[in-house]
């Protein structure tokens, strides 16, 4: 004890932290040199790794598929000889091996990576570039693929991001050019590489229309308007006679025409909205517009909300005035959302509000969103503290106790974008705004997967708990089993850390605590929660199944040579060595470790019903282990359909409808916005389903008749595929949009994926397209079929194409969202220019030497010569868009 007194007293009087304190600062010189000087430079070298000798099935690669990628590092500062740092890399492929002997990568959870020195290590002489060749597992197709934020760390020093990876917005700045077939996922991809030239002639079919032929237009399109001879009314100024609406809803119509420039007085045209219409659907509603006035009549309280934004929409942002008329409707389907995962990436409670108005204004009524996941954790518990405090932070601290390590290029210091909680407030006022507005907010808590922040954050306060000699209370809301040994590939890249052990009592323990705690917030906002949406979805190991297989255990007459060759001894299912797991099994309440993510559903369903709340929703394969929708506690069992067609989703959704469930249909390959808006490298976001998404393929899905839409789209590889319903007709309740985050940073970023294809849901979800065809069972579509009527499709295209691009748009720049502007299609006819956008009515410059612009005007073509550039700009002239060229 003596001893130890003298140390501390001689460490606390310096003799003994000099040195340390040198140490430090000759690291953080290190560190901030480093990431001062060394630009860093990533070049897809190729995507066909078998093409460049490589054995990817021997790699271990899923679907024997990999690339090679290098990097290129260069010291533009001071010699730096020293071996005493490390770099730490974001990458979405797994890295499967570095190819220069002076350096070593060690993955260490999810996308990041440590890259250090060897001791073969040369330097990073000043002016000279050092190459380091990669093996990544799949492919590098867009410049998203690459995640920003590298940074430099040394012992006792603050870590620093790389300056050359720090611009979050342009991936240009941090890569090298993509080879030009590198946008190919196989040599066999069949996809359109969207040009100038190309996005032209996709662009052909969208005409632009007079004011006159888009006039009198609602979004979404009502199932009945007769349009009256007569003059028009203006609606510049409204009298308000009387709203029979809750005093919420009728100051939300009073905001959203405050904001259109619309005037409130009582010597303006008198609009009506009342309770008693015959239209006698739910939220169905009458608009009839006349000389001296108009009367809305609603089946019920959404239906006259919903009359009045159909009101709204008529009018224009410079133009008020429209015709009279009658207008009789109600909605296609019960369920029609938006998912949103805040969990990735952190939206701003602005972003989400601006979101909900647009929501209101199109009448999509479910915001779904996902405030849980392996990245972080984005509401205020109170009681546990550490949810936020280490699950809602990411930061460099390799102990996880203070926040959850750096992901998909958040950088390791605390103020990013990957950062960032709700609190009850917050949230109460967030809900409180949508109930306003007629949308129902539904959280998810994803679990027992894609959970890890709240695992880790529980870890915490267990250390912290057992620390003060709190065993019990430590144990309280624990969330995994400290002697599981298994080991576990999440589909992200995680251990089993990313999973909720639901043999762990504490489990639950944990669930029922956040679902009362959300529950009051909901109750507080005036908005009681009906449902609770539990995740369930990707509960398993990916190295077992799927694109790997296991040569010691599978026949020789078996293997293939387009999967990775893995050995599954080493490979365990999630809490397949857990003793409180196996103890179960020993119970009898389980078969099979396997059954445990729909085990847990269940236990969580009985939890549902104990608050009240008549909805348990998950994604669909978390509940694929469960006989029917009579297996959960609930009255309603509902689910996101989220399986792409072409691998045979046409007829998996309609069994799940047979089943007993809800089904709202979420298939990725039409209806995922983090998917690229064209096939092009430089637009943002995954691709796992199909390469592109954009307005017009969303607005051309039939959600009633899965099998049709075999004829009017194409595979991920732009093939065409054939889908025949082999199930008898189902009713689906509904549709959702969805935009998960990992490249999606910013809240602009966020709009410039969510707008204006979310539109396009709010068009599908609300109105059946008269090019949709009644689902007939055994009916076979193809992209040789000729069952669709596409002139209609066309038709009904253009003018919606037209309504977002002249009138809808515009409202857009008005409440300051910053919605994806068009990038032009072009081609020059004997010297002139002529150019085009897929919704017609976006301004379209021109520039002959990419720094001075001009208006293209259609009716007066330019005579041009040599390269020229395109671009679109906003209406109100603030942004605009990418630039195109067309040589």
């Amino acid at each position: 004890m003596t001893l130890k007194i003298s140390l501390l007293a001689l460490a606390m009087s310096g003799v003994f932290a000099a040195p340390a304190m040198a140490a430090d600062a000759a690291n953080q010189a290190l560190v901030d040199s480093l990431a001062s000087n060394l630009v860093v430079k990533y070049e897809v070298v190729t995507n066909d790794g078998a093409g460049a000798g490589l054995d990817c099935q021997a790699l271990g690669s899923e679907w024997a598929s990999c690339g090679v990628a290098k990097l290129h590092l260069t010291n533009q500062g001071a010699d730096v000889n020293s071996k005493d740092w490390e770099i730490y890399v974001s990458s979405i492929r797994r890295i499967q091996r570095v190819d220069n002997d002076q350096f070593a990568i060690e993955h260490l959870t999810g996308d990041l990576y440590r890259l250090t020195p060897t001791d073969k290590f040369q330097g990073f002489a000043k002016d000279v570039t050092v190459e380091v060749p990669l093996v990544v597992e799949y492919w590098v197709l867009f410049e998203s693929d690459i995640m920003p934020s590298w940074y430099v760390s040394a012992e006792g020093a603050e870590p620093k991001v790389i300056a050359s990876m720090s611009n979050i917005d342009d991936a240009t700045s941090y890569e090298k050019p993509m080879p030009a077939d590198g946008w190919k996922r196989t040599k066999d991809d069949n996809n359109v590489l969207m040009n100038a030239q190309t996005r032209y002639e996709a662009n052909r079919t969208s005409t632009l229309l007079s004011a006159q032929q888009i006039d009198n237009q609602i979004l979404p399109t009502p199932a009945k308007q007769l349009i009256k001879v007569g003059p028009q009314v203006d609606l510049s100024s409204i009298k308000l006679d009387a709203l029979d609406l809750p005093t919420d809803r009728a100051d939300a119509i009073k905001a959203s025409l405050t904001k259109l420039g619309v005037t409130l007085s009582d010597t303006g045209y008198p609009v009506t909205i009342k309770l008693g219409s015959k239209v006698k659907q739910a939220e169905g509603y009458q608009l009839d517009i006349g000389k001296d006035g108009a009367i809305i009549r609603g089946h019920d309280v959404n239906g006259a909300f919903w009359g009045a934004q159909s009101l709204i929409a008529l009018i224009g942002v410079d133009d008020k005035r429209v015709s009279q008329m009658s207008v009789e409707d109600a909605p296609r389907f019960e369920y029609r959302g938006m998912q949103t995962d805040v969990a990735r990436h952190f939206r701003s409670p602005q972003t989400l509000h601006k979101l909900i108005d647009q929501m209101s204004a199109t009448k999509l009524n479910v915001l779904h969103l996902g405030l849980t996941n392996d990245e972080g954790w984005r509401l205020e518990i109170p009681g546990l503290p550490e949810l936020t405090e280490v699950g809602a932070e990411r930061c460099h601290d390799l102990s996880e106790t203070q926040c959850l390590l750096p992901q998909l290029g958040s950088g390791p210091a605390a103020d990013n974008q990957g950062s960032g909680f709700y609190s009850k407030a917050d949230y109460i006022e967030l809900v409180r705004y949508a109930k306003a507005r007629g949308v129902t907010v539904v959280p998810e808590i994803n679990m027992p997967a894609h959970a890890r922040a709240a695992v880790v954050s529980m870890e915490a306060r267990y250390q912290r708990l057992m620390a003060e000699g709190k065993e019990t209370e430590a144990n309280q809301y624990r969330l995994t089993d400290p002697a599981d040994s298994s080991n576990i590939t999440s589909v992200q890249f995680y251990d089993k850390m990313s999973f909720i052990n639901p043999c762990q009592p504490g489990a639950a323990t944990f669930v029922a605590k956040v679902m009362d705690e959300v529950a009051q917030m909901h109750q507080a906002a005036g908005q009681p929660l009906t449902a609770w949406h539990y995740g369930g979805d990707e509960a398993k190991n990916i190295m077992l199944g799927g694109g790997y297989q296991d040569p010691a255990t599978t026949k020789p007459a078996d293997l293939v040579a387009w999967k990775g060759n893995t050995d599954w001894s080493k490979q365990d299912k999630p809490f397949g060595k857990s003793p409180l797991c196996q103890k179960m099994i020993a119970d009898g309440k389980i078969a099979d470790v396997q059954e445990l993510p729909v085990y847990f559903a269940k236990e969580v369903s009985e939890m549902v019903k104990g608050h009240g709340f008549s909805t348990l929703q998950a994604w669909e394969d978390g509940l694929k282990y469960a006989n029917s929708a009579k297996d959960f506690a609930t009255d309603k069992t509902r689910v996101n359909f989220w399986e792409t067609l072409y691998w045979g989703g046409f007829n998996e959704a309609m069994k799940w409808a047979h089943k007993g469930y809800e089904v709202v249909l979420s298939n990725p390959d039409y209806l995922y916005f983090d998917f690229p808006n064209e096939v092009h490298p430089a637009e943002r976001g995954y691709y796992w389903a199909t390469r592109f998404n954009d307005t017009r393929k969303v607005f051309a899905f039939a959600p009633e008749n899965l099998p049709q839409n075999a004829e009017t789209s194409v595979d991920r590889d732009g093939n065409a595929f054939v889908a025949k319903g082999d199930q008898d007709a189902v009713k689906f309740k509904g549709m959702s949009g969805q935009l998960w985050s990992e490249t999606v940073r910013t809240d602009a970023q966020y709009e410039y994926m969510v707008y204006p294809r979310i539109f396009s849901v709010a068009e599908r979800a609300w109105h059946k397209g008269g090019f949709e065809l009644p689902y007939v069972k055994g009916r076979e579509f193809s992209g040789e079929t000729q069952f669709v009527n596409k002139a209609t499709l066309a038709k009904e295209w253009n003018r919606f194409a037209n309504l977002l691009g002249q009138r809808q748009l515009p409202k857009l720049d008005l409440q300051g969202v910053e919605y994806r502007l068009s990038v032009p299609g072009a081609k020059v006819v004997n010297g002139k220019l002529e150019a085009n956008v897929d919704l017609p009515g976006l301004p379209i410059q021109y520039s002959l030497d990419g720094k001075h612009w001009n208006a293209y005007d259609a009716a007066a073509k330019p005579t041009v010569t040599g390269k020229v550039y395109l671009r679109t700009t906003s209406f109100d002239g603030k942004r605009t868009g990418r630039v195109t060229e067309l040589n």
